[in-house]
């Protein structure tokens, strides 16, 4: 069964590996075999990839859409996994979800689970600027929420 996408005027996707945009009006596109397909919102660029969490998310992301280098992107991914666990271990039941997600080869399963991880490490930051009224001494911005 193919799958039925609409894009918006100047929108963006990566299908298979490849990034597409639409130059023109909303238009349909009909994907007939199973790819990796990421609309524009959920894509997040390197640079954009901030704090620990996103970090894990970015790697994620290229396990989905560049598998010829997944030994690298995993090891990436179980590099930032243990350094979040590790400075908070409340991240643990997410962080397994997700793990198992990879280990099964679900990667888009796993983007959409880590983005449940990005909003819990957004709650923690607010969470210690709220409480605090800024960032604990020592720690820079993006490492907040990580030891929440």
């Amino acid at each position: 069964m193919a799958l039925k996408i609409t894009l918006k005027p100047q929108e963006r996707l990566i299908i298979g590996g490849a990034v597409v945009q639409n130059a023109g009006s909303r238009c349909d596109l009909l994907v007939e075999n199973n790819v990796p397909i990421l609309r524009e919102k959920d894509i997040l660029r390197e640079q954009d990839a901030d704090t620990p969490c996103k970090r894990i998310y970015f790697s994620i992301q290229l396990m989905y859409v560049d598998e010829k280098n997944l030994v690298e992107h995993h090891a990436m991914y179980w590099k930032f996994v243990r350094d979040v666990v590790n400075a908070a271990p409340s991240t643990l039941v997410m962080v397994d979800e997700i793990s198992d997600q990879i280990l099964q080869g679900k990667y888009y399963q796993a983007l959409k689970l880590t983005q449940k991880l990005i909003e819990y490490e957004r709650e923690a930051t607010d969470h210690v600027r709220n409480s605090t009224g800024s960032i604990p001494e020592g720690r820079k911005d993006n490492d907040v929420g990580t030891g929440a």
